[in-house]
């Protein structure tokens, strides 16, 4: 399995959502976890909550097609599994940030820039299970 690590485009991809982090924490003192995000615009707790939620997600949504007008095509992205592997990771994705109350981004970015100990002890947890992965796909499993 080979992958092509895009040095300039991640480092982008951080810094937005870095800034889309600190935007919404100083506009709406609210920490920008994308799951806890989309669980509350499916079940909301009020209209104001559901707005900015329902706006957040569309911005998820809109930007590839905004990429999309400023570079004139989608970058090329191959993905190297079956539609049941992905399937079954977005499950258990599902079933980890619901265990671990949080995901890459609401732990990794927001909680570690506050300082929780919790985040800190979540991150690590997700960092740790990615390198196994990453370990077990390219050197026992083959690739």
């Amino acid at each position: 399995m080979e992958t092509e690590f895009t040095p300039f485009a991640s480092l982008a991809g951080g810094t937005l959502i870095g800034l889309a982090a600190v935007c919404l924490m100083y506009l709406r003192g609210r920490i920008m976890g994308a799951t806890g995000i989309l669980a509350g615009a499916i079940m909301p707790t009020g209209l104001a909550d559901w707005g900015w939620r329902v706006a957040l997600l569309a911005g998820m949504f809109v930007g590839p097609w905004v990429y999309l007008l400023v570079a004139g095509q989608f970058p090329p992205i191959t993905v190297p599994a079956s539609t049941t592997m992905l399937i079954l990771g977005g499950l258990l994705v599902g079933i980890g940030v619901t265990v671990g109350s949080g995901c890459t981004s609401g732990h990794g970015v927001c909680g570690m820039a506050r300082l929780s100990p919790r985040s800190f002890v979540a991150t690590a947890t997700f960092m740790a299970a990615t390198g196994l992965t990453v370990f077990l796909l390219r050197h026992v499993w083959g690739g």
